[in-house]
Order: C-alpha cells, then sequence, then structure tokens
C-alpha cells in the first residue's frame, strides 16, 4: 500500500493530476467526481454499497452500504453529499462523504436507475425505470416534490449546465427525451430505429450542443452471432443546422474488423475533444476524438484491453487520466490520456459472491472466448442482469421472446419449447451458430434432453448455478397489498370458469418444473398457428407469471403488447384461458392481479410444498 501511495504521488506530479480543478457532474453513472474533484464516488451493485476513494490517491475512505442493488450515483451540488439510486430498494440514498454515513433515505415508487443534481444543489432529478417517470427531489427535506410520466423505462439522465433541462434514455428502445426541468414537459425527441436497444447512461457535451449514449443494435431476425447485436454509440444534436437529428456511430466500424460488444458507458472530457467508451462484453475501452462536423462525429484515437465488466467511466478533472470501474473485478483502473499507460488500480469493493458465482457471472457477461467466437454477443446482451431485452427473435425454430431468468430455478425446463432440461445444455448455443464459441465439452455433443451435462464441466456448472441465481422482485402494484381489483381478478384467475390456474399452477404459477424428461409437460394453446415460420410443435412451456408487469411483449412470439391482448385479441377460441365470457370489467381486474404479481416472495411457499429446486 506504501509504495501505491508513493508511485500515485509521483503519478500526480508526472501527470498534473490535480484536486483543485472542477469536477463536472452532470450526467447519472455507477462513478462520478465530486465537485471539487477530492474524491471519487463509486456504486458497487453486487456488494449493495457506494465506496468513497480519495482522488489522486485512490484510497477507499468509506464503503457505506446501501440496499439492494444500487446503480447511479451523484453528488450534491459542491458539497460532500451523495445521491444514490437503490434500484432494488425502490429509494433514493442520501450519503455523506466525509463522515461515511448515510443521512436519510427518500421513498421513491420503484426501480431509481440514474440520478443527477443542479448545481447549487438544492434539487435532485431521477429515473424511475418503472413506471417511466423522472421525479425531482429536495435533498434537504428528503421529499419528493414533483413526479412526470416522461417514457418506457427511462435509465439514463444528464442536466444541463443552466438546469433548464434533462436529457434522458429510453433504455429498451434507445429514444432519448430532452425534458423541461420547469414542469417536466418532453421538449424534444430523438428517436431510435427499430432495432435500438439498451440505453443506459448519456452524457452532455460541456457546451450542451450535443449528447453521446451507448446502445446495441438488436437485429432480431439474424439467429448468427455475426449479424445480430452490434455496439453503437449515438450523437443527439441539439443545436446548430442538424438540430433534432441523431447520429448512429457503429463502434465496430472505428477499427478495421476489430468487434466489440455491450457498449454500458461514456464520458466526454471537460474540453469537449475526446469520448471514452467502456464495452462490458469486451472488456475493452475506446477513446474517440469528437469532431465538431456534424458527419462523422466520432474518430478511433485508442483503445485498451480492461479488466472484467466494465460498467463506469470518468475522466479525471482536468482530462489527463481516465478512470474505469471494472465491476466483476472490483476494482478502479486509471489510465494516462491519451496513451492508456495504467497509472494505478484499487480494490473498491471485496467480492460477495462464493468463486463459482463469480465465475459464472463473469461467463456470462463475456462475449470472449470460450462464450462467443466473434465477439458479437453474450449472454447478457439478451438478458443483461437477469432481465428480458424486450424483443422477439426469429430463431431457426420460430418466433422467440426473450424471457427474464427471475425464477429460473424453479422452473426448469428451459426455453419455450421446454428443449433444455438444465442451463448446462447452452452449451449447444455456445457452440452453435448464435455464439461460436469453443465451450467448455468435447464435440460431439450430447442431445440437449439426454445426457446431462451437468458436472461435466466447472466453468459450465459455474454458469448455470449463476443463471438459476436469480429472484423475483415484488410487483410495484402491489407496494400496499392488492388493490380491490386485483382482489376480484385474483378470483376470476383461480376460478373454474376461467381455469387460468390449470396451467398456472402452485407458488410459481406454473406447471413448469424440474422433472423427467420423459414427464416434460407442453401444452397447445393455440398461438402456435400465429407464427407461419414455427417449425416444432405448436406446445410450449408454460412460463411463470411472475413479474408480468415488466416484461411486455407477451407471449413466445412477442405479439401480445399488454396483457389485455393476451387475453383478448391472442385467444379468440379461449384456448388460453377462457376467457372471452368475460366483461370490461372483469378483464380489467384479472389484468389489475396479473400486473401485482409477484405480491409476495414465491420462495418460502415453493419450499414448503416441497417443490424443486435446480441450484446449478
Amino acid at each position: 500500500m506504501q509504495r501505491l501511495q508513493i508511485f500515485l504521488i509521483l503519478a500526480a506530479s508526472i501527470f498534473g493530476f490535480s484536486a483543485s480543478v472542477q469536477a463536472q457532474t452532470r450526467s447519472a453513472s455507477l462513478m462520478n467526481f465530486s465537485s471539487d474533484g477530492q474524491f471519487v464516488a463509486c456504486s458497487n451493485r453486487d456488494s449493495g454499497t457506494v465506496s468513497i476513494v480519495s482522488w489522486p490517491k485512490l484510497e477507499v475512505q468509506h464503503e457505506i452500504a446501501v440496499g439492494l442493488h444500487p446503480e447511479g450515483v451523484a453528488w450534491i451540488g459542491t458539497s460532500h453529499k451523495i445521491a444514490c439510486c437503490v434500484y432494488g430498494d425502490d429509494a433514493i440514498a442520501i450519503l455523506d462523504a466525509d463522515s461515511g454515513k448515510i443521512d436519510r433515505r427518500i421513498d421513491v415508487f420503484d426501480e431509481p436507475y440514474g440520478v443527477v443534481s443542479t448545481q447549487d444543489g438544492h434539487k435532485l432529478y431521477a429515473t424511475l425505470e418503472f413506471p417511466g417517470n423522472v421525479v425531482q427531489l429536495d435533498p434537504a427535506a428528503g421529499a419528493v416534490t414533483a413526479t412526470w410520466q416522461v417514457g418506457q423505462m427511462p435509465r439514463g439522465v444528464s442536466i444541463s449546465r443552466d438546469g433548464r433541462f434533462l436529457m434522458v434514455t429510453e433504455y429498451l428502445t434507445s429514444k432519448v427525451l430532452q425534458i423541461s426541468t420547469v414542469d417536466g414537459k418532453v421538449l424534444q425527441t430523438w428517436e431510435g430505429a427499430s432495432t435500438d436497444n439498451l440505453a443506459r447512461q448519456v452524457v452532455l457535451a460541456p457546451n450542451d450542443q450535443k449528447a453521446y449514449f451507448t446502445h446495441i443494435r438488436s437485429r432480431i431476425t439474424s439467429s448468427h452471432g455475426n449479424g445480430s447485436i452490434f455496439p453503437y454509440v449515438s450523437v443527439a444534436r441539439l443545436t446548430g443546422e442538424k438540430a433534432g437529428t441523431r447520429m448512429r456511430v457503429p463502434m465496430d466500424s472505428l477499427l478495421g474488423a476489430r468487434v466489440t460488444a455491450n457498449p454500458w458507458d461514456c464520458d466526454v472530457s471537460a474540453d469537449g475533444k475526446r469520448l471514452g467508451v467502456v464495452f462490458a462484453g469486451t472488456n475493452d475501452l475506446y477513446l474517440c476524438r469528437i469532431l465538431p462536423d456534424d458527419y462523422v462525429e466520432l474518430e478511433y484515437e485508442q483503445g485498451m484491453r480492461l479488466g472484467n465488466n466494465p460498467r463506469a467511466i470518468r475522466f479525471s478533472p482536468d482530462d489527463k487520466a481516465l478512470l474505469i470501474y471494472n465491476a466483476l473485478d472490483f476494482e478502479i483502473v486509471v489510465l494516462q490520456v491519451p496513451n492508456g499507460v495504467e497509472i494505478a488500480r484499487a480494490a473498491v469493493t471485496k467480492n460477495p459472491m462464493s468463486e463459482e458465482l463469480l465465475l459464472g457471472k463473469q461467463l456470462f457477461y463475456t462475449a470472449l472466448q470460450p462464450m462467443s467466437a466473434r465477439s458479437w454477443i453474450s449472454c447478457a446482451s439478451c438478458h443483461p442482469d437477469g432481465d428480458a431485452d424486450g424483443r422477439t427473435w426469429q430463431q431457426p425454430e420460430g418466433l422467440r421472446n426473450t424471457q427474464p431468468l427471475a425464477g429460473l430455478s424453479w422452473t426448469h425446463p428451459v426455453h419455450w419449447s421446454a428443449d433444455r432440461d438444465e442451463v448446462q445444455d447452452f452449451e449447444h448455443t455456445i457452440q452453435g451458430l448464435l455464439m461460436q464459441g469453443q465451450g467448455f465439452v468435447k464435440r460431439p455433443l450430447p442431445d440437449a434432453l439426454g445426457e446431462s451435462f451437468s458436472g461435466k464441466s466447472k466453468s459450465l456448472d459455474a454458469l448455470a448455478a449463476y443463471t438459476n441465481s436469480h429472484k423475483s422482485s415484488l410487483s410495484p402494484f402491489a407496494k400496499n397489498g392488492l388493490s380491490k381489483s386485483a382482489q376480484r381478478g385474483q378470483m376470476l384467475f383461480f376460478s373454474a370458469s376461467t381455469k387460468c390456474a390449470t396451467c398456472h399452477s402452485g407458488p410459481m404459477l406454473t406447471d413448469s418444473q424440474p422433472r423427467a424428461v420423459s414427464d416434460l409437460m407442453r401444452h397447445d394453446v393455440g398461438t402456435g398457428k400465429d407464427d407461419p415460420s414455427e417449425l416444432m410443435e405448436p406446445k410450449y412451456d408454460t412460463p411463470t407469471l411472475l413479474g408480468l408487469y415488466r416484461s411486455a411483449p407477451y407471449l413466445h412470439h412477442g405479439k401480445a403488447a399488454t396483457l389485455k391482448d393476451v387475453l383478448t385479441q391472442c385467444n379468440p377460441q379461449d384456448e388460453h384461458g377462457v376467457t372471452s365470457h368475460l366483461t370490461a370489467s372483469q378483464l380489467d381486474d384479472l389484468v389489475e392481479f396479473l400486473l401485482a404479481l409477484p405480491f409476495e416472495d414465491p420462495e418460502p411457499a415453493a419450499k414448503a410444498t416441497g417443490l424443486k429446486q435446480v441450484i446449478k
């Protein structure tokens, strides 16, 4: 440790790192500098903590436990107070970096992701992924002062220098919205292409003339790894002749045939001349020159290989260094700008997982060998943090809507067609056309429903253990218990007249349970007829209904945009439950109940009833 301190002091004198330069902290991220440049706050999702790290010595001053799955952090004005979005606990935690304690918690409706502060620190603005809100908060009073409905699943947020507007990204569409901080009105919208997906953070240029944000392109008509998912940085132009237009920059074209995957965060230097981008799938950093031409926009300058799963990037206040947060190495790495020479690294938290779960998560997020040959795609490209990507993919067997992984350990077999009875069977996907990886088991591979893959590879078992570890979050529609409408819907759901619970039974609301291959259950509910490309027989595994409130679209082919569509337009012959006799108000009640699932943790009941759980 003493050597590291001496080295950093020398580095500070050699490279001119300074804590006196005013940092710009106008964009949400997992990592941000305090306005005086003395500290870095870093959010640790797996640990449930926020680390306060000194700059440039890179010493952890405090690690503050904040709750389940913290995401964006922002320094409040020029103070040493920090706002942190505690995504899994539906709260904004206000932290004191000097004392290392929580001042207060501000409850919000659900799923806060990104947060920013006005320069005077009097107001905060946070995105609530569900139900699509931006909230204005008074950090001193500890209160929400305004709530604005702005779009669908907003995540990234950045605030203009004068505090008059916000730039907000929609996660699943990559649409970007300019929102007034006066009344929450949407002032301008930058639409994405229909294939654009997974836009997390957004940063404004120092002059507020452009906004930069990362996302991917999901080409759902391709089930081949070479043409299905692409990395992008898009530029939203706010002023000038091309104001209101958007430039999509394919990051896989910046350096010949060099492919990167899963861009997660980006940052603009204080002088507005450079953009840094981190790729969580291939562990890459691209440093780009920003071209003020409204045409090319970005030019490749330097590339660097990073550690495991980089999720945040920030320029130092003086632009002479880049700080990278390698989330699955639990460390911050400092690189010199522009040559990429490593200056220092420091652990910011301990690994809170078992070694097996950590290995499984690293494999789940990587688009490198042995998981993927061409660096295009990882498991997390479609299932980031265990969620669904909101897409329906054209697979060789037919249309397949991406399902979330929550509760997967209780609901084997896997896939809509129940063609895999264990997660290890995805060795077929890893070595197949989609990922083209080396994999973990030598060919020829046994049939997915034949000989078990379990126990054949430590890495494959670790991947299964992580994939099976995802749990269901309680529905925001049941924060105060089931509403009267939901209670009526519950009675309808379990009634003999609708027969919904015939297949959607038990604590996990599905008859899909780990059992012998000879006893696997699938059902023909009429939806297979709606897909001309379907090649397998039209019988499907019963999906769990837990978490429906945020997993649209619905059904295996994704043709039901809403739950009411599931019960009406997509069920004309009453093959998917008997619903044609229900009145409009009864349908509304049934939908209200479905949106409230789960209203309690299903796992205690699952254990009490003796359901089998697959751990790995």
